[in-house]
């Protein structure tokens, strides 16, 4: 018994050679015992059995164990969430010109941005003034992040630096306060700090001052509700311009 095989010239489809499809095959004798074993095959096929469902069809059972035992279901895609706030409100209008005159008398209300890598990631505006021997800082930035989480993250890093303080609550996702007092030359100077995460964003006021007469600082409560309130118009700009 003698049963051949059909197989397209290895030089098909080469430069010069025609297509596969029109290229001349070969036949090649298979050993009897092979023969015989795809014989059968051959015949139900040319009678258009589909071996799907003709006797040679495999089992489940079958199929099962011829699967990789490393084979596993494809996971469900993820979908990144979107992002809340993508651009930040320009700082200088972020806190009214009221509270820059109420914060830091003598300051020119429209404050000064500071220049940024990247404005569509971070926006810092400051006001500073020396009233008589009295001197204040204000500055607000915004800082926008790829995600809830990533705001989440930069927000605890941020109360790990300042340490002590407190919560404030209604500003924002959250809010935290701290307040601390250096001295330099016998001067001193006491600053406050509020950070404020709205979902991606991170909104940060510090505001210091100094009496330069006395050598000494603003009382805590002064510097403290300060900081507060002109954090909690950056935040009211920030949700307003979105």
């Amino acid at each position: 018994m003698r049963v051949t095989l059909s197989f397209p010239h290895p030089e098909c489809g080469s430069e010069g050679r025609p297509d596969c499809e029109k290229c001349a095959v070969r036949s090649l004798p298979l050993p009897l015992t092979l023969g015989a074993r795809l014989l059968p095959v051959a015949v139900l096929a040319s009678m258009g059995w589909a071996l799907s469902s003709g006797p040679f069809a495999s089992t489940p059972a079958a199929d099962d164990d011829k699967k990789p035992q490393s084979e596993s279901t494809t996971a469900p895609s993820r979908t990144a969430a979107p992002m809340t706030y993508r651009t930040s409100p320009e700082p200088c209008r972020g806190i009214s010109q009221a509270t820059v005159k109420s914060l830091v008398p003598g300051a020119k209300t429209a404050g000064k941005e500071i220049p940024s890598t990247d404005k569509t990631l971070r926006r810092t505006c400051s006001w500073n003034a020396l009233k008589g021997f009295d001197y204040r800082w204000l500055d607000v930035s915004y800082e926008l992040k790829k995600s809830d989480e990533a705001a989440r993250s930069a927000y605890g890093q941020r109360l790990e630096e300042k340490g002590g303080g407190g919560a404030v609550p209604g500003l924002g996702d959250t809010g935290y306060s701290v307040v601390n007092l250096t001295t330099k030359d016998k001067q001193q100077t006491r600053e406050g700090v509020v950070v404020t995460r709205v979902s991606n964003a991170l909104v940060v006021v510090t505001y210091n001052g100094s009496d330069f007469e006395t050598k000494k600082a603003p009382s805590t409560d002064e510097i403290n509700k300060g900081a507060i309130k002109a954090a909690k118009e950056a935040v009211a700009a920030l949700e307003k311009a979105q």
